[in-house]
This record gives structure tokens, C-alpha cells and sequence, in this order.
């Protein structure tokens, strides 16, 4: 599902973290279609890797990833 540009994902780790969460503006849909760089981050290590050591994104850190915690 789209709503105005921004993707709603349903399955979210509750402890992936990303610097929208942060910044209160108005996004941007025509930047955030540009550009896939996005910095996400894991609560549990504090880094952009999760426990598993594989990377964190809003796109892989789904109910596969053996630290995936549901909201």
C-alpha cells in the first residue's frame, strides 16, 4: 500500500531505528523516491548491523531474521 509517496510496512522490527523517527519535517516524496539512501540503525547493537550480523533496512528486517521482534 502507497499513501502519498511513502511506503507502509506492516511487518516492522521494533527495534529498527531511523533518523525520520527523529527530525520532525514534511517529507519529501519526489527526494525519497530519488534516493535509497537511508541510514537505519538496530537497537540492540547500536550499529547499522543487527545481532545476526546481517544489515538493517526496512526491507530485510522482516519475521525471517532470527532477532526480527514484531511491533
Amino acid at each position: 500500500m502507497e499513501t502519498a509517496g511513502l511506503k507502509i510496512v506492516r511487518e516492522r522490527c521494533e527495534n529498527i531505528r531511523w533518523k525520520g523517527m527523529f527530525v520532525d519535517v514534511q517529507a519529501d516524496p519526489e527526494a525519497e523516491a530519488e534516493s535509497r539512501e537511508h541510514i537505519y540503525w538496530c537497537v540492540k547493537t547500536q550499529t547499522i548491523l543487527g545481532p545476526d550480523g546481517q544489515t538493517v533496512d526496512e526491507d530485510i528486517c522482516s519475521p525471517s531474521r532470527s532477532c526480527y521482534r514484531a511491533l
